[in-house]
């Protein structure tokens, strides 16, 4: 199995900075995808960021120039470098991982972390 740990989250004011980080643990060769969602309340769960295994990334629209995804492979780690924080960025921010290949040669797809509250006051 793989367990997706968020951390890095918190209260900060409009126009200011915080850097999410997710590390999958488990049996892992690979991770073909790792990324960010958010969630307000009342919401649907809506894309932030990806990056897949070859470095290629897709961000949401609202987010494009504030933030950045990158990943440590070797580590099996996600972070999301939020700057220009909007109190319309409030949101549970969650960690996902698609096509882990694991040792018993499985892969493992829509894997989730727990959620990491980030909350923007104007």
């Amino acid at each position: 199995q793989v367990q997706l740990v968020e951390s890095g989250g918190g209260l900060v004011q409009a126009g200011g900075s915080l850097r999410l980080s997710c590390a999958a643990s488990g049996s892992i060769f690979s991770i073909d995808l790792m990324g960010w969602y958010r969630q307000s309340p009342g919401k649907q769960r809506d894309l932030v960021a990806v990056i897949h295994s070859g470095g290629s990334t897709n961000y949401a629209d609202s987010v494009k120039g504030r933030f950045t995804i990158s990943s440590d492979t070797a580590k099996n780690t996600v972070y999301l470098q939020m700057n220009s924080l909007k109190p319309e960025d409030t949101a549970v921010y969650y960690c996902y991982a698609d096509g882990v290949l694991i040792t018993s040669r499985a892969r493992l797809y829509g894997n989730w972390g727990q959620g990491t509250q980030v909350t923007v006051s104007s």
